[in-house]
């Protein structure tokens, strides 16, 4: 058990490289679903853009978090993978890194935003075919704002080894995050030469879009995701100058594994 706990902590401590935090995991095994714990954890890679509303690209690391059956004292199985409807929660993260002007023409004059860790809780309704979920994050570091997402899936199971997901997502965020990576100071401005205006960001919704996910059983314990996503900036991320420098199209393409733990910790 000491072996199993540590290999999750070391899983747990990279999955604060960008956000993936998924709200089930796939099919149980009888044997499983007598446990008070099964989660998948997991790596991969993902390409998406520098930093929000750039225009260029990067390949970052994807950690995988599904939760198939977690157990808390006194209030029993608050997720059953057993059951392919009702309400479910999951832990929400993301991590975004360090921005600095030489990353891009398009930065010329701004300060250095430090990287940011994003934690909270996620939660929704599931029916077999579809669900709904809302999640809500506060920033540590580089930001203390807070910033959310809403999102409905329509689900389908092409085979018995495939699940795949898609739907819409929209994100909001505080006035402190949007002034953060889109707000542009009278000093910044007048260290662009020219290239930014001051501008005041402020809260509310930031961006829609499209989000995929399809997994694949290798074998009972092993499965295999590959995911992609399209947002556009809306609102005042849209008309922050550092959004027209850059792009308001985002998008990414991710891949990665996953291996199943199931255990039990309280008896």
């Amino acid at each position: 058990m000491k072996k199993l706990l540590s290999r999750i902590a070391l899983a747990l401590s990279l999955s604060a490289a960008t956000t993936a935090a998924l709200a089930q995991s796939g099919e149980i095994t009888g044997q499983d679903a007598n446990r008070q714990f099964v989660i998948d954890l997991g790596i991969g890679a993902i390409a998406k853009p520098r930093y929000e509303a750039a225009d260029s690209y990067l390949i970052y690391p994807l950690p995988i978090i599904s939760v198939g059956r977690f157990y808390l004292p006194g209030l029993g199985q608050v997720v059953d993978g057993r059951r392919r409807s009702g309400v479910f929660f999951y832990p929400a993260f993301n991590y975004l890194g360090e921005r600095k002007a030489s990353d891009s023409a398009d930065l010329t004059g701004t300060r250095t935003v430090d990287w940011a860790l994003e934690l909270g809780l996620g939660g929704g309704l599931r029916g077999e075919h579809w669900r709904a979920f809302a999640e809500l994050r506060q920033g540590f570091n580089g930001h203390h704002g807070q910033v959310g997402q809403l999102g409905l899936d329509g689900i389908v199971y092409p085979t018995e080894k495939w699940e795949v997901s898609f739907g819409p997502r929209a994100d909001f965020a505080s006035e402190d995050y949007m002034d953060t990576y889109f707000g542009v100071t009278s000093s910044e401005a007048a260290n662009s030469g020219g290239r930014l205006t001051a501008y005041n960001a402020g809260a509310g919704f930031k961006s829609v879009g499209v989000a995929a996910r399809a997994s694949y059983d290798w074998n009972e314990d092993v499965r295999l995701h590959i995911q992609g996503g399209y947002d556009r900036l809306i609102g005042d991320a849209a008309d922050s100058p550092i959004a027209r420098g850059g792009s308001k199209d985002q998008f990414s393409l991710g891949l990665g594994v996953s291996y199943r733990f199931a255990f039990d910790i309280f008896k």
